[in-house]
């Protein structure tokens, strides 16, 4: 299988000062998807403009045809499954069948304590993202949904007339541990990786790959536990967070030595970030317009 290429565009630019030329260029690129985080705030954006994934996924979908869209990823911090499924209905609806989810258990950043509450355990965070997960399944996929969790609750919820894709649009579930791996295996689509955090900050780019070799593994035993094929279920490196950070966007060699590597333990779609100036997501244009353009006919 080809390896796809996509993108993340990070929303802090205003629509109309270059928002809305992003994710127009990403298309026109030939990007396979678009995504944009889901998050209140973000690390080193905390103090600067920052804007909401959902409205500007719809401004993207109105502005773009082919290109596929979705967040990379969507977390409970501040979500709730029943008013997070209408959104997204809506939005596969605007664009006509082209959203993803990528969802994720969550961290401990600034979502994570914005809403004037103390940050979730690591056990609480796999408790809730488990529930999460079940119910958002199930409030995607039928017309009314009554359920009570030990965290999310639903009474009659109507879903009318779903999302466009059926059974419901695809889920991109990021995962590392056990209980987030069995969620990807049985809910998920997709499968979505950084790499290990604990490598990526003082380990190589070896140690990195073997890392990322070793979460395949677990994640094919997942698979094997409840019998799917992990071969249907994509695999998606999201860079930037690997020992090779940048790196990766240096020269068109550097990317398709990098993403030919992990092409062989399955990846199937690689997804970059858009240069921002100034960030540690910087990088050099037109490398990474000729990495767009140039880089997948060299990995088929």
């Amino acid at each position: 299988m080809s390896l796809r290429l996509s993108t993340v565009i990070l929303p802090y630019r205003r629509w109309s000062e270059g928002g809305r030329k992003a994710w127009q260029r990403a298309e026109q690129l030939g990007f396979h998807a678009a995504y944009t985080y889901d998050h209140l705030s973000w690390r080193s954006f905390r103090d600067g403009p920052w804007f909401g994934a959902v409205p500007t996924l719809t401004a993207a979908a109105a502005v773009t045809d082919q290109l596929r869209l979705g967040t990379l990823v969507t977390s409970p911090n501040f979500r709730h499954p029943v008013t997070l499924a209408k959104e997204l209905i809506s939005l596969d609806d605007v664009s006509g069948g082209r959203i993803t989810l990528g969802i994720g258990a969550g961290g401990t950043g600034f979502d994570a304590t914005t809403l004037a509450q103390e940050p979730w355990t690591p056990r609480e965070r796999a408790d809730r993202f488990a529930e999460f997960v079940t119910l958002l399944d199930r409030l995607l996929s039928e017309d009314s949904v009554s359920y009570q969790g030990d965290f999310y609750s639903a009474h009659e919820a109507r879903n009318i007339p779903g999302c466009v894709q059926r059974p419901r649009l695809p889920f991109a579930v990021a995962a590392t541990g056990p209980r987030g791996l069995r969620l990807a295996a049985q809910y998920g689509q997709a499968w979505v990786t950084t790499g290990d955090p604990k490598v990526s900050e003082s380990g190589t780019p070896e140690q990195s790959f073997q890392a990322i070799r070793g979460q395949v593994e677990k994640l094919s035993d997942a698979c094997a536990a409840i019998g799917r094929d992990i071969a249907g279920l994509d695999k998606v490196l999201l860079t930037g967070f690997t020992p090779e950070r940048s790196g990766v966007l240096e020269s068109l060699d550097a990317f398709v030595d990098f993403a030919g590597r992990h092409q062989e333990l399955g990846f199937t779609e690689i997804v970059v970030h858009w240069p921002i100036p100034d960030s540690d997501f910087a990088a050099d244009e037109k490398v990474f317009e000729q990495i767009a353009m140039e880089a997948a006919a060299q990995l088929r």
